[in-house]
């Protein structure tokens, strides 16, 4: 395989780094401390394209790649982790109507999503149900021309500020394991929909997490995605997609805070020289530099992959794991060479550093990703 970025992708991804650094320094400690939303923001990288880039350009997409989403993504991480996710998670959910929605369901919900309308979101997770996802309890069942959907969803991005989510629920409880769960999309302005604010989180605070439940809430029959009983295989693929976007946060997190370690210890002296002076601190850098390298060669190459048709599971899960490790080792040790400064919430490195726990956790634990990576392995021989 012969995979390098394109002059275009080259050009995306150096666009979306100028615009984070020349908006998000501003706002970033302020979102961080209140943790807020950056509305404004989300609305001018919308105008400017930044949001949504994989939607087919029929829909008001630019009709680029994942691949491009996930350059975006990762310039957008480098600079601040809290207000790129806010922005980039907007489409999140997204990828199940473009991947399985009907004709008219993209016409109505993905035009919305590029112009900076609407923001939306999968509801996927439970306070039972994590990464067994076939776990989950929440109902949608079907009377009449219409899904009444009742349950809780635990730990969802957009929750309060989402105009419409897209829901993993049983729809055919009689049918066997697997087969009874499909993907509704919900509008959040329907009666009986609630969502409360998850508060005090250890990171990425300027994006929106919430609990999110359903009382007997009213849906049309025409807000099924996909086929009935078809949700949980729709969201495995889904996931093989969106995982991607992660390991480019990832990336995108180790490589900014390696750079504010690079900064801090050229300036910092200590024994009359400067830190960067220092065999230990080099290693460190050198160690830092190696994974991020392999980690961002991993996930494009996976990410190219699925832009090509070919989607490859383990790869994927591969990926997720190695740069969500690399991120959290990156912003430790960018923190430690920091020493007592890095403790101290003026510098953006305590923040990167509470950032960084989450790219492990959401979309897949590392766990999780391991455990996909050694069945495909094991069961190939």
């Amino acid at each position: 395989m012969n995979f390098d970025l394109t002059e275009e992708q080259k050009d995306i991804a150096k666009a979306a780094r100028e615009f984070a650094e020349g908006e998000f320094p501003d706002l970033a400690q302020e979102c961080d401390r209140k943790e807020e939303h950056p509305r404004k923001l989300w609305k001018k990288a919308c105008e400017l394209g930044f949001v949504g880039v994989f939607i087919p350009e029929a829909y008001g997409g630019a009709g680029l790649g994942f691949l491009d989403h996930c350059l975006i993504n990762e310039e957008f991480w480098r600079v601040d982790p809290g207000i790129a996710a806010a922005i980039t998670s907007a489409t999140f959910g997204s990828e199940m109507i473009v991947l399985f929605g009907s004709e008219e369901q993209k016409k109505k919900w993905l035009p919305p999503l590029v112009k900076g309308e609407m923001i939306t979101g999968a509801a996927i997770t439970e306070p039972d149900a994590g990464s067994d996802v076939s776990a989950i309890s929440t109902t949608g069942l079907l009377h009449g021309n219409e899904y009444v959907i009742n349950g809780n969803k635990m730990f969802i991005t957009n929750g309060t500020v989402a105009s419409f989510l897209q829901v993993l629920c049983i729809t055919e409880p009689h049918a066997k394991g697997h087969d009874r769960f499909s993907v509704i999309t919900v509008e959040t302005d329907r009666k009986g929909y609630e969502a409360n604010k998850l508060k005090n989180k250890l990171g990425i605070r300027a994006s929106d997490t919430a609990e999110v439940s359903f009382s007997d809430v009213r849906v049309p029959r025409e807000n099924l995605i996909g086929k009935p009983g078809r949700g949980f295989q729709q969201f495995m693929v889904f996931f093989d997609n969106t995982r991607l976007h992660i390991c480019a946060q990832a990336v995108g997190l180790a490589q900014g805070a390696m750079e504010q370690a690079i900064k801090h210890v050229r300036e910092r002296k200590v024994f009359g020289k400067a830190l960067a002076s220092f065999q230990a601190t080099q290693f460190k850098i050198a160690e830092m530099a190696t994974r991020i390298e392999a980690g961002r060669t991993l996930y494009q190459k996976a990410a190219w992959l699925v832009d090509q048709g070919r989607i490859e599971s383990h790869l994927i899960a591969m990926a997720k794991w190695f740069t969500g490790e690399t991120a959290v080792r990156a912003a430790d040790e960018s923190l430690q060479l920091h020493g007592g400064y890095g403790f101290i919430g003026d510098y953006n490195i305590e923040r990167f550093f509470r950032d960084s726990k989450i790219v492990e956790i959401y979309e897949g634990t590392k766990e999780i990703e391991k455990i996909v990576i050694a069945r495909a392995l094991l069961g190939r021989f």
